[in-house]
């Protein structure tokens, strides 16, 4: 199944967005059920992490990473690590802005107007060198 960019994890069928689920076709039956022994164990740990490679490798590589990245997990460090790039980006620009004069100096700028004023005093300085 193919996400699209409006989709979320939770229009998934249940065996897109939980591992666990792959195993639903293992039930119990009859007098099983009852004393609570499964005929088909799920595993667990490692053999949990095996079975799930296994189920997943008649999949296409774009397909295991579109499930990848539907997990809650996923998205929530995504997020994180998108959050820290954002973060470093602001406090670069905040470093070019101290270094660019502009009156009075604590005039606020967008991003684009401190990248065209520092072209242009880079200009200026380079004018101020040659002559």
């Amino acid at each position: 199944t193919m996400l699209n960019s409006e989709q979320t994890e939770l229009d998934l069928p249940p065996a897109h967005s939980e591992p666990e689920s792959i195993f639903s076709d293992c039930g119990r039956v009859g007098s099983a059920e009852e004393s609570g022994v499964a005929l088909c164990p799920q595993p667990r740990g490692a053999e949990q992490g095996e079975a799930v490679k296994k189920d997943l490798q008649h999949l296409s590589r774009e397909e295991r990473r579109r499930r990848r990245r539907a997990t809650a997990k996923y998205r929530t460090a995504h997020a994180t690590r998108e959050r820290i790039r954002v973060e470093a980006f602001n406090m670069a620009f905040a470093e070019l802005r101290k270094l660019l004069p502009t009156l009075p100096p604590d005039k606020k700028l967008s991003k684009i107007e401190i990248l065209r004023l520092a072209i242009c005093y880079i200009s200026y300085l380079n004018h101020v060198l040659d002559v």
